[in-house]
């Protein structure tokens, strides 16, 4: 095994330490005022001007100053960074709800744009790629179903048919993540080309036009009440959606190799983000333990606090430096090797970050479930982090079957 470095290197520090400053004096202060804005002319599912100009701004700045489009970690359009140095700006970037986007590092977009980077043709990049690379546009990954058990990706059913110079669409998708967003302008999609073959051949992966006719955005998906607007987590009906036969991805029957691709980054991003969430809710928990008082005390020095603040710090270190493993069998190249560690980081990341925003929450009292802290939000996001992208049962069982193979020469 080669050297591991997980540490900062003398490239990143300098480019760290700009976004975390931005992050912390410009995006932070502005990250409930955006949020209040919602619905504030009567549209959920629109930009008020006030929100446009937040949003807008800080993109410009951080363009400005070349922090843009950081994520993109293998191709000659991206910063150049490794992994494991992105690693390091995604925790920082998950302290604000707006973070990512201010870096053109949010998702669904950045797995959209690997995927267009890897495996679009050149009318593809130029048309949908080279927009969401310069954050005009945003885009949504369709993949979950209603009616099947979707962390089981074999049973996609969504019908994709060979018609001509076309294929035609049927079916329906839920928590369709950021679909909802006005500036969503192209899907890309999970759809069932064949029955036949090996059942990771059956399936393929397909570009939808928003606009395409025969989209219906059904309902907005809540996430314990909450609709997430403008961005959105939309179920969605597709009516004989008719597209060209060239929006096909790399050809029938290879919808998982993308998948794979796809969701390995996205998955560790995500993970990255949430120990910035993490760091965000020990930091309000440790303020609010020293400001407050209760029975004539600090609220740290009452119960278990300390404890709990002990306890939060040892395991945002364990999770993050499980994170930067799992990033650097990333950077090695092998796939399946960084597979099983993708899954351990899926599994722990947001387990230990919701844990964390949950003690905050508790030590915050009625403000930690209210609009008046940033904990509810983050609580609900870390928990809805346990299912998204695979949910920590999936990923247990990876991580289990890859550790009984070194016992048996039997299937597992």
């Amino acid at each position: 095994m080669s050297d591991m470095n997980l540490g900062m290197t003398e490239k990143l520090k300098p480019i760290h330490a700009r976004v975390a400053a931005m992050i912390r004096d410009e995006v932070i202060p502005l990250d409930e005022e955006f949020l209040a804005e919602v619905g504030k002319d009567g549209d959920r599912w629109s930009f008020t001007k006030r929100q446009s100009e937040i949003l807008e701004g800080l993109k410009a700045k951080a363009k400005e100053r070349g922090l843009w489009n950081f994520w993109l970690t293998d191709s000659d359009r991206g910063y150049g960074l490794t992994t494991v140095e992105y690693a390091y700006l995604a925790e920082e970037m998950g302290k604000a709800h707006i973070g990512g986007e201010v870096f053109n590092c949010s998702a669904p977009d950045t797995g959209n744009m690997e995927v267009l980077e890897r495996y679009g043709a050149t009318e593809h990049k130029e048309k949908w790629l080279k927009p969401l690379l310069e954050g005009k546009i945003r885009s949504a990954f369709l993949m979950t179903e209603p009616d099947v058990a979707s962390s089981d990706a074999t049973n996609i059913s969504m019908r994709c048919e060979r018609d001509g110079d076309e294929y035609v669409l049927n079916g329906e998708k839920w928590w369709s993540s950021g679909a909802g967003d006005p500036r969503c302008a192209i899907y890309i999609v999970m759809v069932r080309t064949s029955h036949d073959g090996p059942k990771h051949s059956q399936h393929s992966m397909i570009l939808v036009p928003a606009d395409a006719a025969g989209v219906e955005k059904v309902r907005a998906m809540t996430i314990y009440g909450d609709d997430d607007a403008p961005h959105g987590h939309l179920h969605m009906r597709f009516t004989n959606v008719h597209v060209p036969a060239s929006n096909l991805l790399l050809g029938e029957g290879k919808g998982f190799e993308i998948a794979q691709g796809r969701l390995g980054p996205g998955r560790i991003h995500h993970c990255m983000r949430a120990i910035g969430q993490a760091e965000m809710a020990l930091e309000l928990m440790c303020k609010r333990s020293m400001r407050r008082e209760a029975f004539g005390q600090p609220l740290a020095k009452l119960g278990a606090n300390y404890d709990i603040i002990a306890e939060a710090r040892m395991e945002i270190e364990m999770a993050r430096l499980l994170c930067l493993k799992a990033a650097w069998m990333m950077d090695k190249g092998n796939p399946k090797a960084a597979a099983p560690w993708i899954s351990q980081i899926k599994v722990v990341a947001p387990r230990v970050a919701l844990k964390i925003a949950d003690e905050a929450v508790q030590l915050h009292g009625a403000a930690g479930v209210s609009q008046d802290t940033p904990l509810a939000r983050t609580w609900k996001n870390l928990r809805t982090l346990r299912i998204v992208d695979g949910p920590d049962a999936v990923h247990r069982r990876q991580i289990a079957r890859q550790e009984l193979k070194k016992y048996t020469q039997e299937k597992v």
